[in-house]
């Protein structure tokens, strides 16, 4: 005879199928453009310094995913950053970029 399966483990598997906030960081940055291991350094480094609505506003980047970040300046990267309009993204994201780039 089958046991029915509670609620409380319904709930706690459907957590485990959700991507946490730092895999949907790293893939939103690989959508843009940044190889796996940049993308992975970068969203380790910003996930606990970003609110939900930065990381959403953040997400918008996505719109680079047909751009060749190689080929892109640094200068042209920050201008989409700053067109967020949110200097504390601005911050956080140029802090990790830099930090990853000279680890890597």
């Amino acid at each position: 005879m089958k046991k029915p399966v509670s609620l409380a483990a319904l709930i706690a598997l459907s957590a485990c199928a959700t991507p946490s906030p730092e895999a949907r960081i790293r893939t939103s940055l690989m959508k843009a453009g940044l190889s796996p291991p940049m993308a992975g350094c970068m969203a380790e480094r910003m996930v606990d310094k970003l609110s939900y609505g930065e990381l959403r506003k953040l997400a918008s980047l996505n719109k680079l995913r047909n751009r060749d970040i190689g080929e892109m300046t640094v200068d042209e990267f920050l201008h989409h950053i700053r067109a967020l309009n949110d200097p504390h993204i601005l911050k956080v994201v140029a802090k990790a970029g830099l930090g990853c780039a000279i680890a890597t």
